[in-house]
């Protein structure tokens, strides 16, 4: 009896240890936890190695690191973000596949002018991690990929919104003037109450009247800024007036280099703009070409090499004085041309696609091309000719709907974000800042 009770009392010892440890970890778990977003963690060590990463960037670009406090909270943010959109992303069913990731990581290192191998080379001598890389960068794909089913996908820009930006802006674009802005956000959150708004109201005009006085923009931007710009100290970059947000563009006209401008009142809540430099930036020019083509496309009696060979004979009679206008009237497959003799008009860079136009570009007025393939068939083709034009007008029409896109995909995103921060569970352990 006596042994039975022993081993009972060892039993039991083991179970409490075992318990006691298990809490043990638990407790240093929690000790770790700096914020919970909805049910995901953000712990001390992830916060730590992002603020150092951060440091690093401003040191390297010579922007004044704010006090510690404030640095880790505007980490933190970026942070939290980042997870909630992630958690998102991954109810919504998006996922990245090896084959992807492996494409972008290959793009990368391409652009870099790197094999992989070399590449992976690099980051270990830069002290990165291949498999933090590849984490980073898949979550940059999951994030993108999510931003486009839920902002860019839904933004639709109209040939009046067109026409009215040509309009109103026209005379800007002549000049291409190029502008690099500083910015700070001091963000109120969805349906704020008036004591709030005085409130952030009150922080802006205080932040205005420091840079008025000659404190640093960028120290103050990484400090205090919500915008997702604030830890590259403000800076938009260089952006013609077409790449401005709406919001920005009549306070900007305004102002001389070096000089802030006025609060300016969003839904968002109130940003503060300067001017850090700007340059010129000359007309656009483009090479137009006139050219025309015969197209043979391949079906059930017609392969590829029956192609070749029949616009190979379509070239050759050319060649010995027939008409190229009426040969293509009656053989080409291009129905939209063949009544025009194979006629394309004036054509600029990016009109046609990617073979057709380098086969196009190489060669001489009046000669005519050997066959050429194309996702549409295989084609033969005569230049007819060729001259330099100012392309600007056209060219701005062009850009016009990219920028009002790019406008509105920017003014929604930081709408979407802000939504999603604030109808999210976010419960931050302060005592870990």
């Amino acid at each position: 009896m006596k042994y039975r009770y022993k081993k009972l009392t060892v039993f039991l010892g083991l179970i409490l240890l075992t318990l006691m440890s298990t809490l043990t970890v638990h407790a240093e778990l929690l000790d770790r936890i700096v914020a919970v977003v909805e049910n995901d963690v953000v712990l001390d060590r992830e916060l730590t190695e992002e603020v150092y990463s951060v440091v690093s960037n401003l040191q390297a670009n010579n922007v004044t690191i704010p006090p510690t406090i404030i640095l880790r909270k505007q980490v933190l943010e970026r942070l939290i973000l980042d997870k909630l959109q992630r958690q998102f992303a991954a109810k919504s069913g998006i996922k990245v596949s090896d084959s992807m990731l492996n494409n972008a990581i290959t793009g990368i290192a391409k652009k870099n002018n790197l094999t992989i191998n070399k590449f992976r080379e690099e980051l270990k001598n830069e002290g990165i991690s291949f498999k933090d890389f590849e984490e980073n960068i898949r979550n940059e794909i999951i994030i993108n990929q999510l931003r486009t089913r839920e902002i860019s996908s839904r933004i639709r820009v109209t040939e009046r919104e067109v026409g009215h930006y040509v309009e109103t802006q026209g005379d800007i674009g002549k000049t291409n003037v190029q502008y690099h802005i500083g910015h700070i956000l001091i963000a109120i959150p969805d349906a704020p109450s008036p004591s709030i708004i005085q409130e952030a109201k009150n922080k802006a005009k205080a932040v205005l009247a420091d840079l008025q006085k000659g404190t640093d923009f960028e120290q103050i931007a990484a400090s205090v800024s919500s915008a997702a710009n604030a830890l590259k100290g403000g800076s938009l970059g260089w952006r013609t007036i077409d790449e401005i947000p709406v919001l920005f563009v009549d306070s900007v006209f305004k102002l001389k280099e070096g000089e802030v401008a006025k609060l300016i009142r969003s839904p968002s809540g109130f940003h503060i703009i300067k001017l850090f430099g700007l340059k010129g930036v000359d007309k656009h020019m483009v090479t137009k070409t006139k050219g025309r083509h015969i197209l043979i496309k391949t079906n059930e009696l017609i392969n590829d090499e029956k192609a070749r060979k029949r616009l190979l004979n379509l070239k050759t009679r050319i060649l010995d004085g027939d008409d190229f206008s009426t040969l293509a009237r009656s053989n080409s497959d291009d129905k939209s041309s063949a009544i025009n003799g194979g006629d394309l008009g004036w054509v600029g860079p990016g009109y046609l696609v990617p073979p057709f136009e380098l086969a196009m570009n190489k060669l001489a007025i009046n000669e005519i091309s050997d066959p050429v393939q194309t996702q549409f068939g295989w084609h033969i083709i005569q230049v007819l000719e060729r001259e330099e034009k100012d392309n600007s007008d056209e060219f701005k029409k062009t850009q016009a709907k990219k920028v009002i896109r790019k406008r509105k995909i920017e003014e929604e995103t930081e709408l979407w974000l802000r939504r999603l921060r604030d109808e999210a569970f976010v419960k931050i352990n302060t005592d870990r800042l």
